[in-house]
């Protein structure tokens, strides 16, 4: 017997994916600070965009994706969990978080590896027209419930 929503697995898959970024930037951000002499002890303005034109940019990519990480797939993990909570997270919603989660991937691989701006842009939108239709499905379904 399934107790849960399945659209609890693309929310899970996304914060997996977060962790792998994080761990990403930390294994290339820590050895390019140490080429340009940064100590962790150290102190370079007040949080981690100081570093940038500091270290190199490419190490710098891995983190600015980390923390879109952390922006608007808020707003997808309180939509997902909104539709796990109203039963309501099967069929196109489903599909909706799954297509999220692969254009949110794509991007951070787009971003952490050539950082194309068009190309991000592209699947940024995709991912953002996927959150849209899952907040408007949840909204409609609030409406008529």
């Amino acid at each position: 017997m399934n107790s849960h929503s399945p659209i609890l697995a693309p929310v899970v898959a996304l914060a997996a994916w977060s962790l792998v970024m994080m761990i990403w930037m930390y294994s290339v951000r820590f050895p390019a600070m140490k080429r340009k002499g940064i100590a962790l002890k150290g102190r370079v303005g007040g949080r981690g965009g100081a570093l940038d034109g500091v270290i190199d940019d490419q190490a710098q990519w891995k983190a600015h994706n980390y923390n879109h990480l952390m922006e608007q797939p808020t707003l997808f993990y309180a939509v997902a969990l909104a539709l796990a909570l109203m039963d309501f997270g099967g069929g196109i919603n489903l599909i909706l978080a799954w297509l999220y989660v692969a254009f949110r991937i794509a991007h951070s691989l787009v971003q952490a590896t050539s950082n194309i701006v068009r190309t991000r842009f592209i699947l940024f939108t995709a991912a953002s027209l996927c959150l849209l239709s899952l907040t408007i499905h949840a909204g409609i379904f609030l409406l008529r419930h």
